[in-house]
């Protein structure tokens, strides 16, 4: 059986008619469990394939019915959201007409444009410029992969292109940080042990004294400071780490300062909360995720610095003849193919890489910056309705204070040996009994149930449907 390799129009209007379907139906149709469609996909690999219709067919009756539930209204557990219409139609087009993000093509060229208005949209210096990548543990690692080689060079080697030797190095971020960055201090082989790790004040953000103190310590022992790591909107809590101070010490000691905004940096639109971002403008590198508060698809992220050039001595492939040697040499650019475009593929780890500047871009234009706002300034609402809603009420309590659209509450009532264990329960039932999906952490020793609200679809009914859920259930629990 050959490939189709055309009737997009038939198959993609078959599929767009069951997602419309499974959107519209799935707050009334009852969860199915594991068992019930499991055995559907198993099986040995088909000698004889089925054909276009018949694949299309099992994603209409099979698949789609049985996702992930990020798309529901009431999904508030990870930091990714089911995506909004016309980026997902975006990226669907782009599929096809521009599989890759290279040459001098339209799509290439929104690459570059829809990073500017996203960083325009993020309240970023016009100066810096990036790339995407698939996401924030992409991102981070491009962002650090620069300070490693910016604080390499300031000692006189180049760590992209030869050892660096057994020098002691450190990344300073505080106990709130994504693991992303342990991760690319491993993966860029300065050791996850290298990564210092900062205590938070009572609102889990990063104590600047304690910084500053584990900076000088580090200096006096010979350590070469690699990056301070500033975070917007911390997964936890949605904490916002004080970034003048934090930028402003860093540029005392000559160290590089990178922002992870990969959640929360969208939230400087909110005007009511927009003093926070102070500092911005000091960091070295700044990423975001679009796959996050902006819902386009998941699988893009954007990573933006003060000088890209610094990118490419730190990710270059080097040249290779089937590649840069297929483009003119003298800069006439008529035709698509007479140039790379930028070379995206030396500022980062992909070579490969979708068209994904396209993504953000339908976003932008069809939303505009007082769409966005809105969509912040109701979410960051949401986790402040659902925390006032626990404070006031008898047998629930809000363990922060919201700064942007994360909540932390549980039940919470006397007599009650292990609060923690029957929160824990409360959250299973909940996931499995009803339409609303958050997920938990821990806040100061206490697990909490933690919705985070960036997903377009919510509305105030789901809101408050939660919180009357979780009274319901702790009230069940414990026989009240």
């Amino acid at each position: 059986m050959r490939a189709e390799t055309g009737a997009f129009s038939e198959y993609l209007t078959r599929i767009g008619r069951a997602l419309d379907q499974h959107l519209e139906g799935e707050r009334s149709d009852p969860v199915t469990t594991i068992e019930e469609w499991k055995p559907r996909f198993t099986g040995s690999l088909p000698e004889r394939g089925v054909g276009a219709a018949a694949v299309v067919a099992e994603l209409e009756s099979g698949l789609i019915p049985n996702g992930p539930r990020m798309s529901e209204s009431g999904f508030w557990g990870f930091i990714t959201t089911g995506p909004t219409t016309i980026p997902a139609v975006a990226q669907a087009a782009a599929l096809v007409a521009a599989p890759q993000r290279y040459t001098i093509n339209a799509f290439n060229l929104l690459e570059e444009l829809s990073l500017d208005w996203l960083g325009d949209l993020c309240g970023l210096s016009s100066g810096m410029k990036g790339l995407y990548s698939s996401g924030g543990s992409t991102a981070n690692l491009v962002a650090l992969g620069a300070a490693r080689q910016w604080a390499f060079e300031q000692i006189g080697v180049d760590p992209s292109a030869r050892a660096f030797g057994d020098r002691a190095t450190a990344i300073y971020a505080s106990t709130e940080v994504h693991h992303t960055v342990q991760r690319s201090a491993g993966v860029l082989g300065l050791g996850r042990a290298a990564v210092r790790v900062i205590p938070t004040d009572d609102r889990q953000r990063m104590e600047v004294g304690a910084l500053q103190a584990s900076l000088k310590r580090d200096r006096s022992e010979g350590v070469l400071p690699v990056a301070v790591v500033g975070t917007c909107g911390t997964t936890n809590t949605g904490a916002i780490d004080p970034l003048r101070p934090i930028g402003e010490l860093a540029a005392e000691l000559g160290v590089w300062f990178h922002v992870d905004g990969a959640y929360g940096l969208p939230g400087i639109l909110d005007e009511r909360i927009a003093a926070r971002f102070d500092g911005l403008g000091l960091a070295d590198s700044v990423i975001v995720d679009p796959h996050k508060w902006l819902a386009a698809p998941v699988g893009v992220a954007a990573t933006f610095v003060r000088d890209r050039t610094i990118l490419h001595r730190a990710f270059t492939q080097e040249p290779a003849e089937y590649l840069e040697g297929s483009f003119a040499e003298d800069g006439d650019v008529e035709v698509s193919m007479d140039s790379l475009g930028v070379p995206f593929g030396d500022f980062g780890v992909e070579l490969s890489s979708p068209s994904r500047g396209v993504i953000v871009w339908s976003i932008l234009l069809e939303q505009g910056r007082e769409g966005v706002r809105e969509r912040i300034r109701r979410d960051n609402d949401f986790a402040r309705h659902v925390a006032d809603r626990a404070t006031r009420h008898p047998r629930l309590e809000s363990l922060t204070e919201p700064e942007l659209s994360i909540a932390c509450i549980r039940y919470s009532i006397q007599g009650v040996d292990d609060l923690n264990e029957l929160n824990a329960r409360l959250l299973r039932r909940l996931v499995r009994t009803t339409p609303f999906l958050p997920s938990a952490t821990v806040v100061h020793g206490a697990f909490a149930i933690r919705p985070c609200f960036i997903n377009p679809r919510t509305t105030w009914a789901d809101v408050d449907g939660f919180v009357d859920a979780v009274v319901a259930i702790g009230d069940e629990l414990t026989d009240r």
